[in-house]
């Protein structure tokens, strides 16, 4: 096997050598010699069996994948021996789980001269098979070609999900397909549609039309527009599991049909408040409307499961309502715990009765559930280790909270099944903040929905048995400060590094490597249909018509703060402030939680101390050009109030590019290094603001919301100046 690493170069740096195909997620077996052939003009498809109409529709979208990615034109024909063509040979066998919890979604790859053959368990292992070979397409100087290989792939967890909340910003149904193709290509294969809570209600409902009528705020979803939502996603091999969450998060569904509400009236001004209302269990018309509800929703989605919800019930909705009370008292309920486990074990036995297996958040594991339900543990590692001894298949989300604004690499060094690290986050979070706030405790956590890892004490390892009921993993996506046009950037590239960690054997894994293939996902992905680059150009043209370079340049190197810390609405709610709408669209929000060009300049300089000085011309001219921006972004700005707040990331900047620039210099300025030294702690500083949520809590943020990624790289080539 070849190995860009042979080089003794970062795999960044590797060039003009022979190029190892890149395959995202990595495929569990990969064998190439890193040879390629010319792409023909045309492929020849040959089936074992007779293509289904959905193997027809996969292969078209694979034709298309192909001429996109060639830059011209790729046919496929069925004519043996076609000029110019190549055999591309398809063998599979019908699978009557797919697209289901159980479908078989393992294939076989060879690609070679004499042909392309592809060996499948099913159409899933088809849809996957093709997605790998798409990737296996690069350009020459002489043309597009396909580069030989041999996989065997398989992934390693059944459940590789994607989280997307529509309820606190609605997302078009245009962008939702869009998510689809991306999430083919990096072979997810459930999408959890957080429908209704607090915020909206998103789903036209036939038998009671004021929740989309009232409890949307006019944005919704048609039935039929589901209906094809999940049509095409079954074409793709993705299911979709539906999200109605109750009891609490029920403001939409209250603001419709306030009756079954515990408190009236509802709070309309408040948005903390709005997202606590809940339900009352204790009026017998509410079950009855709730089980209405969701029989209506569970016809629209055929996937077996059928997501409840079941989260953070604010124990004051019902302690404080005499009526809920006095009920308690008189039906000797003790606990607001054991009144929300009387309302799961009802509703879960309704749906169970019309065929579906409930999920809910790992509250309700407290209730007598049924035996099948599955528990999607968010709250840190402890809830994962209490499913998973009970018993219950598990679905682990809490490290995999996408709106923290964590970099990719943060996700992908967390492995679902790795109880330790979410332990030692915690214990380090307590021991330099302090415990939580009083007022957050699980029972009260307001929104948005936070992975409470300082609940848990270190823990051991789950036992082999425990892992027999870990399904897989889902990252998470709520949406209150994610507008349409942010929606891709706020997803990708990062979800293509947790697909890998959810599909690839865990040792095929490798940090070292990941931005350099990232970045090349990331593009293939944007030709293919993601608009990341194209929607963050658009808000920068918004911001800055006609002035918009400097700006890009700066969002080359910052990233917004992390940890909540840019949800504004979070910070109210947490320091008992009314909470309220934060616009959207300002630097912090087109700035994106990863940069390539930052990555590349800290590998770079790493490498660059290491030994390899012929980097020094590369690393000086990126540093220059951060150095040079700050005066053409303080001109633009001056033309466009929409820059203003980023002005000090902007002089931050190029401040630290100033110093690693003096760093590199054979003079140095006088007081140099003291000047550096103290731009590297004002850029540390601000990065620390917004390390944990806990500290998010107490800590000022930096002015704009933005902190800088080439710190690692100044720190590097500062330490190793000559004084």
């Amino acid at each position: 096997m070849l190995d860009a690493r042979q080089n003794n170069l970062p795999p960044t740096f590797a060039r003009n050598g022979v190029r190892l195909p890149q395959v995202m997620p990595s495929p569990a077996v990969m064998q190439s010699t890193g040879a390629a052939f010319a792409l023909p003009q045309s492929l020849t498809l040959k089936w074992n069996t007779p293509p289904t109409p959905l193997l027809l529709r996969a292969a078209e979208r694979l034709r298309t994948r192909l001429s996109i990615l060639a830059g011209r034109t790729v046919d496929f024909t069925t004519t043996p021996d076609a000029q110019g063509g190549l055999e591309l040979t398809i063998q599979t066998t019908k699978d009557t789980a797919f697209p289901g919890p159980t479908m078989r979604e393992g294939y076989m790859l060879d690609v070679a001269p004499t042909g392309i053959t592809l060996t499948a368990q099913g159409p899933a292992g088809v849809l996957h098979g093709m997605a790998s070979l798409s990737q296996l397409v690069r350009q020459e100087l002489d043309g597009p070609v396909l580069a030989q290989a041999h996989m065997e792939d398989a992934p390693r967890f059944a459940w590789r999900g994607l989280m997307l909340d529509t309820s606190r910003h609605f997302i078009p149904l245009a962008d939702l397909m869009r998510q689809l193709d991306a999430m083919e290509m990096v072979k997810l294969n459930v999408l959890h549609l957080h429908l209704s809570d607090g915020a909206a209600f998103r789903v036209e409902s036939k038998k009671f039309p004021r929740l989309h009528t009232v409890g949307s705020h006019g944005q919704y979803y048609t039935q039929d527009q589901i209906r094809q939502l999940v049509r095409e996603a079954a074409d793709r091999g993705i299911r979709i599991v539906p999200e109605f969450d109750t009891p609490g998060h029920s403001y939409a569904m209250l603001l419709a049909y306030p009756r079954y509400a515990a408190n009236l009236p509802l709070n309309t001004t408040d948005r903390a408040e709005i997202n606590r209302a809940a339900l009352d269990p204790t009026n017998p018309a509410t079950a009855g409307f709730v089980n209405a509800v969701y029989a209506e929703m569970a016809s629209l989605f055929p996937d077996p499961v059928f997501h409840i919800g079941g989260d953070e019930v604010v124990a004051k909705q019902w302690t404080q309502s005499p009526h809920i009370a006095a009920y308690m008292k008189q039906h000797h309920i003790a606990s607001v715990a054991a009144l929300q486990a009387d309302y799961t074990r009802h509703v879960a036995q309704a749906l169970r009765l019309r065929g579906k297996t409930v999920m809910g958040w790992d509250e309700v594991q407290e209730a007598d559930i049924p035996p099948d339900t599955i528990i999607e543990s968010w709250r840190g590692p402890a809830h994962t280790a209490q499913a998973t001894a009970a018993g219950r298949a598990t679905v682990i989300s809490g490290p995999y909270y996408l709106d923290r604004l964590l970099p990719a690499s943060a996700y992908y060094t967390t492995d679902p099944m790795d109880t330790h690290k979410g332990a030692a986050e915690a214990q380090a979070a307590a021991q330099t903040t302090g415990p939580a706030p009083p007022d957050t405790p699980v029972a009260t956590a307001p929104t948005p929905a936070v992975p409470d890892q300082t609940a848990d004490a270190p823990l051991p390892p789950l036992s082999d048995a425990q892992k027999s009921h870990v399904l897989g993993a889902e990252a998470a996506l709520w949406t209150e400060v994610v507008s349409p046009d942010m929606l891709d950037a706020r997803l990708w590239p990062r979800v293509i590094a947790v697909a890998e960690r959810f599909w690839s054997p865990e040792t095929c894994c490798d940090v070292a490597t990941l931005y350099p293939r990232l970045a090349m996902m990331q593009d293939r992905l944007n030709l293919l249909g993601l608009k990341t680059r194209s929607n963050t150009l658009r808000m920068l043209d918004r911001l800055a018509p006609g002035e918009t370079e400097a700006a890009d340049i700066l969002l080359s190197a910052v990233s917004p703060v992390r940890n909540y810390a840019h949800n504004h609405e979070f910070l109210q709610i947490r320091h008992k402030q009314t909470a309220t709408l934060q616009p959207l669209g300002t630097p912090a929000d087109i700035a994106s939680p990863d940069s390539f060009e930052a990555e590349a300049f800290n590998a770079e300089a790493q490498a660059f101390i290491s030994g390899h000085t012929e980097l020094r011309p590369e690393l000086e001219r990126m540093l220059i050009l951060w150095a040079n921006n700050d005066s053409a972004f303080e001109r633009a700005a001056a033309h466009n109030a929409g820059l203003t707040p980023a002005l000090a990331a902007s002089t931050q900047l190029a401040r630290l590019a100033r110093a690693g620039l003096a760093a590199l210099g054979p003079i140095h300025p006088l007081n140099w290094r003291e000047d550096a030294r103290d731009a590297l702690n004002t850029a540390k500083k601000d990065i620390a603001a917004s390390s944990s949520i806990h500290v998010v809590t107490n800590t000022p943020q930096p002015e704009g919301d933005l902190i800088q990624r080439i710190v690692p790289g100044v720190e590097v080539l500062l330490d190793q100046a000559i004084p």
